[in-house]
């Protein structure tokens, strides 16, 4: 059974998308991400599949929440460095985790 100590273990922090694109290679639609996480982790890249509700444009500029610290992964050549998080009220369809105001890129969350 999973503890406190086990959640506090995982980073998660906010950050703001820089640039997003269309991610035509990936098995299921998706949308590639720079996304801004401050000077202590600076820029990571995220393969999130948001396109349901999302638009690469829509994307930029927004603050997302994301676990900066499982690793990466290869999804069609491409490494994806962050979990942007979501809920996911069908399995195809991800509603993005905000900020209610924004802060400071980084920011963790705990």
């Amino acid at each position: 059974m999973p503890t406190p100590h086990d959640f506090f273990d995982i980073d998660i922090r906010v950050g703001t998308v820089l640039a997003a694109e269309p991610f035509a290679r990936a098995a299921k639609p998706s949308i590639r991400l720079e996304i801004d996480f401050g000077p202590e982790l600076g820029i990571r890249r995220s393969s999130a599949q948001l396109t349901v509700h999302y638009t690469p444009d829509a994307l930029v500029g927004r603050q997302v929440i994301a676990v900066t610290n499982i690793g990466t992964r290869n999804i069609a050549g491409f490494t994806s460095e962050v979990l942007v998080l979501g809920a996911m009220p069908t399995p195809t369809e991800v509603v993005l985790l905000a900020v209610s105001h924004p802060v400071a890129n980084g920011t963790r969350i705990g």
